[in-house]
């Protein structure tokens, strides 16, 4: 059979280790990507840089291909006695080496990694492409609701694309979703995925606390002292509460099921009370606060010394 010098293909010493090898790979898979390259034997280059990778960044692949030797490319040579056994339980004997191709030899030696194209020769399948991340911003009716969106990936040599994603209802800021084979594509291998980081933008009425939803209310100090029927807003739309008489500011009313859904169900609302005075009071209003203040028995500070 021919040798194959794969260090040579990657353009690495045959010392290199996992990580420079690593590296030329995807240098030179960008550079000859028969979907961006210009170069004539791109399609060519493409498969053998593609064929070396799968032998030198395996671990027990690049072993036996270091125990066949060294010989130039393109040499006739013949594997040394017994090396097939000491790889494989049953593996091929010598007489199965002879007329094969070194990319089928190890295909056949390790069962993995060898596809083939219309011309017979071998090269690497299962090369997956690589992740690509973005961030997606969502209004908080959105990540509640759940959306489509429409998102351009540009993905490091290959031309920029759109793809359409679906948010599912729930999602939570700060939150990571992998949508499968939406990443970098891989001509002759599964596509990588795409990892969304989900941002939320602020509300001007709404806060989360995990799944539960928080809104200030605003109340009249009369309407604390009485009590009241308000229309509040949630996320699912607008519904009626009370505010029960002698509320205190600060006071949690709770809307169960008003929150963010999830798995394990909804989460809640919280209404928080936040009494609110009147800055400009007309003559009338402050003639009734002043005659509240002498008829009350109410005592807001009881603990604090008298003068």
């Amino acid at each position: 059979m021919k040798y194959k010098d794969y260090y040579k293909v990657l353009g690495v010493h045959r010392n290199a280790g996992a990580d420079e090898i690593k590296k030329a790979y995807r240098r030179l898979a960008r550079k000859y990507h028969p979907d961006v390259s210009r170069e004539k034997d791109a399609e060519e280059r493409f498969k053998e840089v593609n064929e070396a990778y799968d032998v030198l960044g395996d671990a027990e692949k690049r072993v036996a291909y270091d125990q066949l030797g060294a010989y130039r490319s393109g040499q006739e040579f013949r594997p040394p006695p017994g090396w097939g056994g000491r790889f494989s339980q049953g593996g091929p004997s010598q007489a199965d080496f002879g007329g094969m191709d070194l990319s089928d030899l190890f295909a056949q030696m390790f069962g993995m990694g060898s596809a083939r194209t219309a011309s017979g020769r071998g090269f690497s399948a299962g090369l997956r492409g690589r992740d690509v991340e973005a961030t997606v911003s969502l209004s908080l009716e959105e990540a509640c609701a759940g959306t489509e969106r429409g998102l351009q990936i540009a993905a490091p040599g290959q031309p920029p694309r759109q793809v359409k994603v679906r948010i599912p209802a729930g999602v939570l800021p700060g939150r990571r979703l992998r949508v499968r084979g939406k990443g970098e594509a891989s001509m002759h291998g599964e596509a990588g995925d795409l990892l969304l980081r989900i941002e939320v933008a602020p509300h001007p009425l709404f806060r989360l606390d995990g799944r539960d939803v928080l809104l200030d209310l605003p109340v009249a100090p009369w309407e604390a002292a009485l009590g009241v029927l308000v229309t509040v807003p949630t996320l699912g739309g607008n519904v009626r509460m009370r505010v029960p008489p002698g509320a205190k500011s600060g006071q949690k009313l709770r809307l169960t099921g008003r929150g963010m859904p999830g798995s394990e169900g909804r989460g809640d609302q919280y209404v928080i009370v936040q009494i609110v005075v009147p800055a400009d009071l007309s003559a009338e209003e402050c003639a009734l606060y002043e005659r509240l203040a002498r008829i009350s028995r109410f005592d807001p500070r009881p603990g604090f010394p008298r003068e």
